[in-house]
């Protein structure tokens, strides 16, 4: 069944489909900011490797730790617990990721105006954290805090991170928004649910459904935890279904294809009919 089902969403690659102009510019933003997480959080996993590894005598100097991309280059930067915090070291990743490749900066200087803003709402963020009750934690997770800004716009996401090998989650993931003096403007879950999804060796794909809470499409978060897992998870795509939409995410080339329910649902149909036939 498995294997069926993964045909099928592949099979939607090639199936062509008209999408609206605002279906496409909607999706296209999902997408890159998807990726943009996604580059964060690589470079977190790797960078806090290298710090850990290189500077281990810093250990209890450390206040926290952000990660962001600029000119192409995602950085990881640690910062001290001293009131005007200064970097303990910077770890710097190409697009590869390759901590071979890694530029190791131990320089201790102080944060860029950036790196204070971004320093900012990751200390405001956990205090939030701590003190509103919309914040869930789960057993064996943890809360990944990803500060981003983009154009002056301030976010900062959450998404929940496994402890254990071979899961990835889906779900119990939040936005907090900012305004320019880093006051919190808005909070709000993302996913109601809370999904831990087990990959195994002979699956191809997966799905989960979104309420209209969550929205039409797949969600940036959605696409990060993708991004992170698939090449583990081994998934040729993935699929996310709403009450109009279906959003289709190419595993293989980290592209995503959207179609109307109402279009997968006659895709779908189709392909049974075939298979009668044979």
């Amino acid at each position: 069944m498995r294997i069926k089902f993964g045909i099928v969403i592949l099979m939607a690659f090639s199936f062509a489909f008209a999408q609206s102009k605002k279906v496409e510019k909607e999706t296209s933003a999902i997408v890159e900011e998807g990726k943009k997480l996604y580059r964060s959080e690589m470079a977190s996993w790797y960078g806090s490797d290298l710090f850990m590894e290189k500077f281990a005598d810093k250990r209890s100097r450390i206040g926290g730790y952000f990660s962001y991309t600029e000119e192409g280059v995602s950085k990881c930067v640690f910062y001290s617990k001293d009131d005007q915090a200064k970097t303990l070291g910077v770890i710097s990743f190409d697009a590869t990721y390759n901590v071979d490749k890694a530029n190791i900066d131990a320089r201790e200087r102080e944060l860029t105006p950036l790196e204070s803003d971004l320093k900012v709402l990751r200390e405001k963020t956990k205090k939030e954290i701590i003190s509103d009750t919309l914040f869930v934690r789960y057993k064996d997770t943890d809360l990944n805090i990803i500060p981003t800004i983009e154009n002056g716009v301030k976010k900062v996401f959450i998404l929940t991170g496994p402890k254990k090998n071979g899961v990835m989650i889906f779900g119990n993931d939040y936005l907090l928004t900012f305004d320019e003096k880093n006051n919190v403007t808005s909070k709000k879950r993302l996913h109601k649910s809370f999904l831990p999804v087990e990959y195994a060796e002979n699956s191809v794909s997966g799905v989960h459904s979104h309420l209209p809470s969550t929205g039409d499409f797949i969600t940036a978060t959605d696409i990060c935890t993708l991004m992170l897992y698939e090449k583990f998870a081994k998934w040729e795509s993935y699929m996310v279904m709403s009450k109009d939409y279906v959003s289709i995410w190419n595993c293989k080339t980290d592209e995503l294809t959207v179609m109307t329910l109402k279009a997968w649902d006659k895709m779908y149909d189709n392909s049974n009919k075939e298979k009668k036939k044979e």
